[in-house]
């Protein structure tokens, strides 16, 4: 195994990776690395609650997320946007827009 392939397989302190696509995309799936704070964002909770329903809790490798790719980089969109210009969680949007959808199988 080179270098190369060792350097996609760490995640640095304080990150975890996600899996993310649904089998219809045509890119497939493809992995991000995120900071843990994200697990706590009331947006990121509702995904990881479909993640369970849809895979369970038991995983090996990455955390796998049962949406787009489309819709995760919205949501980390959103999640950034917020943190960044929210100083108040009680201002924070805790809802998901009708074109963000969490797929289910």
């Amino acid at each position: 195994m080179s270098n190369s392939q060792d350097d996609k397989k760490k995640v640095k302190k304080g990150c975890i990776a996600v899996r993310v696509g649904l089998e219809e995309e045509d890119g497939g799936f493809q992995r991000f690395v995120i900071p843990i704070s994200y697990l706590y964002h009331p947006l990121f909770k509702r995904l990881l609650e479909k993640a369970h329903e849809v895979y369970g809790y038991h995983t090996t490798g990455p955390l796998w997320l049962p949406c787009s790719v489309d819709d995760f980089l919205h949501l980390r969109w959103r999640i950034e946007r917020e943190s960044g210009h929210q100083s108040h969680h009680s201002h924070l949007q805790q809802h998901l827009p009708s074109s963000l959808s969490f797929h289910s199988c």
